[in-house]
């Protein structure tokens, strides 16, 4: 059997006055706050880890980033069980759409939301099978035999004129004005090895921190906890959070 070893952790920075990220872990909602627990795969069960970048005027982005995972947490629970891959990946089409109209609507109603959005990349694991799930410019790794890869695309403008820096412009989110947000869902259950180790970052983290100091720190053992500080300590401009997944067959 297959279980997770997962630490979170968000912080505020350096620089904002109050952090519009959060983290879900199961049924856990990280913000200023760290994490970890043990998450067991047995049959039938059904997890899933999240991170939310909110954006907006008035701290509403972290009422959006809220909102977003707070209701994926229930519409994910209450997904029916015995799905197919496709028939899954076809409900969280339907949770995006309306989320984004739940997120646009209190904008319209509230002029203190107006234009707040959220990124959100996750893994859900679900009838057996693991699916990654990237909305915005928030990252997925994977660190594998001491090498790590981004595993999801930036939703951003330099993404799409063929940058490797990141811009801060992201090109897809949920609200935020955009109407056509899309998710890019992945299933991933036949990649998924023992003592592979998965980060969950927002754009905090990786603005901070290269790709070759993230591989080092986890390299070396560091935890969601670890991760933050060092962004941190390298300027921490923005909310950094992130959420590191361990996984082990025992």
């Amino acid at each position: 059997m297959m279980n997770l070893y997962v630490t979170a952790a968000s912080r505020v920075g350096c620089v904002r006055k109050n952090n519009e990220d959060m983290i879900l872990v199961g049924s856990s909602f990280i913000r200023n706050d760290s994490f970890n627990t043990k998450i067991e795969l047995a049959p039938g069960k059904r997890t899933i880890l999240a991170v939310a970048d909110g954006m907006g005027g008035h701290n509403s982005g972290e009422v959006a980033s809220s909102d977003a995972l707070h209701n994926l947490h229930f519409f994910f629970n209450d997904i029916p069980t015995g799905l197919t891959a496709g028939e899954f990946n076809e409900m969280m089409v339907v949770w995006l759409e309306s989320i984004n109209l739940i997120v646009e609507s209190k904008g319209r109603n509230d002029d203190r939301f107006k234009g707040m959005g959220t990124t959100l990349v996750g893994i859900a694991y679900y009838g057996g099978d693991f699916f990654s799930m990237n909305c915005g410019d928030s990252r997925l790794y994977r660190l594998r035999n001491g090498l790590l890869e981004q595993l999801t695309t930036d939703h951003s403008l330099n993404n799409m004129l063929g940058s490797t820096k990141h811009s801060s412009i992201i090109t897809n989110c949920i609200g935020g004005g955009n109407k056509n947000s899309y998710m890019d869902i992945v299933k991933m259950t036949d990649d998924i090895q023992s003592s592979d180790i998965y980060l969950l970052c927002s754009d905090g983290l990786s603005d901070m921190l290269n790709d070759q100091q993230i591989e080092i720190l986890l390299k070396s053992g560091g935890d969601a906890d670890a991760l933050c500080q060092a962004a941190v300590e390298a300027g921490g401009f923005d909310n950094v959070s992130a959420c590191v997944i361990e996984v082990k067959s025992e």
